[in-house]
């Protein structure tokens, strides 16, 4: 009895040790499909957890950095939400090859618009952005979620060196080394893709070639077999009538 009792108690003490760890992980974050390399382009997403049992995510403010601003921001189509990109004057333009550019994305926000994020559910935002600032590690954003019985949580708090993360932490996009050429990677990916697209269809159309050939070849053989079984069966049949 004191056994199980014993064990009872630990499986409870270590479940709400997960409930805990996993309440205090989920928050909004930012993550790069592949790399955020200096000075380059990258698409980038928001993944958005709802930690709300009985309230269900509808809105999502992403505030952009003022001191590395981005004049590229595309968002991505999400059946189910409105999108508002936010633009600013800058006190400083930007050189972006070659032209001025005057502003820049300050905000952009994602309202539900038929669609929302459930309990116990994610819902990610990709953006694509660029250029990417040369002279830094990373961005911060900070974002602010709002559910639909009107709570709002404000995931803006920045991570102090050497501190414990704070219970709000704002999104962080890690920056990579900058690349020779950012385009000309992505240039070259999309020629790699195509080259072994065109790799795959040449071998598929090698081995429906040789399936067919194979095919006739057995097909000539088998005709062979039949056509020795034929004149096999017409000499016992002739020597069958002489007898």
């Amino acid at each position: 009895m004191n056994v199980s009792r014993i064990a009872l108690a630990g499986g409870v003490a270590a479940s709400t040790v997960l409930i805990l760890a996993g309440t205090a992980s989920a928050h909004v974050s930012v993550q790069p499909q592949g790399e955020a390399a200096k000075g380059g382009y990258a698409v980038i997403n928001f993944k958005v957890p709802n930690e709300r049992d009985d309230a269900a995510t509808t809105k999502l403010e992403v505030n952009f950095p003022t001191d590395h601003p981005l004049a590229s921001v595309q968002p991505q189509a999400i059946p189910g939400w409105k999108i508002d990109v936010t633009t600013s004057k800058l006190a400083k333009p930007l050189d972006m090859h070659g032209k001025k550019i005057n502003e820049a994305v300050s905000k952009v926000t994602w309202t539900a618009d038929g669609g929302k994020i459930e309990p116990g559910r994610f819902q990610q935002f990709p953006l694509s952005v660029g250029q990417l600032p040369e002279n830094a590690d990373q961005l911060v954003f900070k974002a602010i979620q709002t559910y639909d019985d009107k709570e709002v949580v404000r995931w803006i708090e920045e991570q102090k060196d050497g501190a414990e993360e704070p219970e709000s932490p704002a999104p962080v996009l890690k920056l990579t080394a900058a690349t020779d050429d950012a385009h000309g990677a992505a240039a070259a990916g999309s020629d790699d893709k195509n080259a072994a697209a065109d790799q795959a269809k040449d071998e598929t159309t090698t081995a429906s070639a040789s399936s067919s050939d194979t095919t006739a070849r057995v097909l000539g053989i088998v005709g062979i077999v039949i056509g020795v079984a034929g004149v096999a069966f017409g000499v016992l049949a002739g020597r069958r009538r002489t007898v």
